[in-house]
């Protein structure tokens, strides 16, 4: 066989079922092996970075392992902010690139790059294939590290000589990885321990992210809330991970979380963090962080461990395997002074719409709508910014992945490509993205992508004419002024959709956010876009400013409160 077709061979032994890629000469060999078969899809992006986000969108709604593919030079290039973003977030894929014959690395060559050094620090690891007869091997381990341990990006990058190659399979030899075998099991002492906190806590919380989700945790979660009757907040990125309806649920922490989740942390005399790593996003300055806690920290990843937070009892595991370990240890509090006092602040401290009154349209009144005709039960991507918070805030969320939005690495032009990919991952499944229109302008071509193949996708563009959070900064913190986050010479959206094949539509009032949203559903063989031209000045309030105290958010405009 050739190396193109062990490579083709390997992925389906791996369960690959369709790969998001675009091509280039040094991947022409591995191209003309999918072209003769039907078992794994292709589909074209229109950019390597649409791939990459592709493959992030596939992998977070299905938890299986996402595919992208580039060729050498920039198309490897182009794929890296994808990659960034998945490393950032702990998403298992798995990335192919193209390279250089093997004589002609280190020369310079037409379209070449060295791919594995400028991935190096973006991904779990990367190979480049010198010998053809080690691709077998690389790739169960590529697939095997991607998906194992603490997910992430694994680059196999493939000189075009390897791909035309031939290999007799009779001389491929086995390896075991070594030096890699991930903790899923708690430490008994340290469960004992963390047990004997839990039980005797006066106001307990659990911290919970994107740990909890990787791992399949969120009923096990449940369980343990429930068991010892103990509140729930959770990050971004553990959004979904926990029922927003349930009783014990508290809300999102951190920048732009809710006033009443962030007095609730930092109140809290033991807090119980599952598959987080203690972002500066959630705890902001970390000396006035929960500083009464005692802390307990699970997650598979050792290095998490004491790298922000030194935590009381530290558990190296897998979440759902400790919190399995940890529930039969675990007793039942009433905790009413507690309980009270988080209902006085989630009363006091609501989310919500300043300026309700005024008419004009604004942001959170779509979100909130999309929440009420979804039920909340539709997958939700988000591209970066305000809009992203917003999501955030007034998208209730009851189930594990149906909220996927680039949390770690904050990367914009990443919510319409992951939709896509959550749609081919999940067909069935109703998939919006809401995004901004400076989001949106950074990967709307793949647009063509959505209408060739009938993803009937439905885009809620949040368009306020600025880099919307950039803009709130600057007014905020240097005196309004807006150095270039005004997007002038933007294009018509509705009409730019359409252009493309798609549906479109302006939405200007309150009084036309449903009938729009009720109208996008009606289409089911192509993306439909809603341009809602929203309030251009709405700010995302509550906020913790950068390196601020979690306990004191601003709930609006400084001087305001």
């Amino acid at each position: 066989m050739t190396g193109a077709q062990v490579l083709l061979k390997g992925l389906l032994q791996e369960g690959v079922e369709i790969i998001f890629g675009f091509p280039g000469g040094a991947v022409i060999p591995i191209y003309d092996e999918l072209f003769k078969q039907s078992e794994i899809r292709h589909v074209l992006s229109r950019h390597e970075q649409g791939a990459a986000f592709m493959a992030s969108g596939y992998a977070r709604a299905s938890g299986k392992v996402g595919v992208a593919m580039a060729t050498s030079g920039p198309g490897a290039t182009n794929l890296v902010t994808g990659i960034a973003d998945a490393y950032m977030d702990s998403i298992p894929i798995v990335c192919l690139t193209g390279q250089v014959p093997r004589l002609m690395i280190g020369r310079d060559s037409f379209q070449e790059a060295d791919t594995t050094g400028i991935t190096m620090p973006i991904v779990k690891h990367n190979y480049l294939v010198y010998d053809e007869y080690e691709l077998p091997i690389i790739v169960r381990e590529a697939f095997h590290l991607a998906r194992t341990g603490r997910p992430g990006p694994v680059l196999i990058d493939i000189p075009k000589d390897v791909s035309t190659a031939e290999i007799d399979l009779n001389r491929v030899k086995r390896r075991e990885l070594r030096g890699y075998h991930p903790v899923y099991e708690g430490s008994e002492e340290y469960l004992d321990r963390a047990a004997d906190l839990i039980n005797d806590a006066q106001r307990p919380l659990l911290y919970i992210g994107g740990g909890v989700i990787a791992s399949g945790a969120h009923e096990e979660v449940r369980q343990l809330a429930e068991a010892g009757n103990i509140p729930v907040a959770w990050t971004l990125m553990g959004k979904g991970a926990f029922p927003e309806s349930h009783p014990l649920a508290v809300g999102m922490l951190g920048m732009h979380g809710a006033a009443y989740a962030n007095y609730a942390i930092t109140s809290c005399d033991v807090m119980i963090a599952l598959g987080v790593r203690f972002d500066d996003r959630v705890t902001g300055r970390l000396e006035t962080f929960a500083p009464e806690a005692k802390v307990i920290h699970v997650d598979i990843d050792p290095a998490e461990l004491g790298k922000n937070r030194t935590p009381l009892v530290p558990i190296q595991g897998d979440v759902k395997q400790v919190v399995t370990q940890l529930l039969p240890l675990i007793e039942h509090r009433p905790r009413m002074a507690w309980h009270e006092q988080i209902a006085q602040w989630k009363a006091a401290y609501p989310l919500r719409i300043k300026g309700e009154e005024d008419g004009r349209l604004k942001p959170q009144h779509v979100i909130q709508a999309l929440n009420e005709i979804t039920k909340g039960k539709a997958i939700v991507t988000t591209s970066v910014g305000q809009h992203q918070m917003w999501a955030a805030q007034f998208y209730r969320v009851e189930e594990p992945r149906r909220f996927l939005t680039s949390g770690g690495l904050g990367a914009m032009g990443f919510g319409f490509p992951a939709a896509i990919g959550a749609k081919f991952a999940r067909p069935e499944e109703e998939v919006w993205c809401i995004t901004g229109d400076g989001s949106f302008q950074m990967n709307l071509q793949e647009m063509a992508v959505a209408v060739l193949h009938k993803l009937p996708i439905r885009i809620v563009l949040i368009n306020n004419g600025y880099l919307g959070m950039v803009r709130q900064w600057q007014q905020l913190f240097h005196e309004a002024r807006y150095a270039e986050t005004y997007l002038g010479g933007v294009p018509d959206f509705a009409r730019l959709a359409e252009a493309y094949g798609a549906a479109g539509r302006r939405v200007e009032k309150v009084e036309e956010i449903i009938p729009a949203l009720e109208w996008a559903q009606e289409f089911t063989d192509r993306p439909v876009l809603l341009d809602f031209r929203v309030a251009q000045e709405e700010n995302v309030f509550p906020m913790v400013p950068a390196g601020g105290d979690t306990g004191r958010p601003l709930l609006e405009e400084p001087g305001a409160e």
